[in-house]
């Protein structure tokens, strides 16, 4: 999949859709906002500008039910990557995710998860910087 970088805007060559088309719901402004630039500057590469992703390596966020699904587990693979394949509608994608936990505090996750979570033809609620804050102490015990 080829992104380009057009005027002020990146766009998906695959759909055309730009990252600020796919940018329609602002459930929680702020938070989106900031998600957005974290999902640019972080996510990008991998899932591509309107985050379908690429075929057989990295799963897509559109529609996804591991992005729409419960946020206990959106989180902790934010947090503590993803080594095992995952199966969406059939594909398998097995590029492997790297741990986010020593990259992005609390409030950028929360941040870039609710972006995610209100944009790509995802609908589900926002997550709050005290969810990922409880699931990463979770983690470390």
């Amino acid at each position: 999949m080829v992104i380009m970088m057009l005027g002020a805007g990146m766009v998906c060559m695959k759909t055309g859709t730009t990252l600020a088309e796919a940018s329609f719901n602002n459930p929680v402004p702020g938070s989106v906002q900031r998600g957005q630039k974290i999902y640019m500057n972080t996510c990008l590469t991998c899932h591509q500008a309107d985050a379908g992703g690429v075929p057989g390596m990295t799963p897509p966020l559109q529609k996804s039910p591991y992005v729409q699904g419960p946020p206990v587990k959106l989180i902790g693979i934010v947090l503590n990557g993803l080594n095992d394949g995952v199966e969406i509608d059939g594909e398998t994608y097995s590029n492997p995710m790297p741990p986010f936990s020593t990259v992005l505090k609390d409030q950028e996750i929360a941040d870039v998860l609710t972006y995610l979570r209100s944009h790509f033809g995802n609908k589900a609620g926002p997550i709050t910087v005290n969810q990922v804050n409880k699931i990463r102490q979770g983690l470390k015990k």
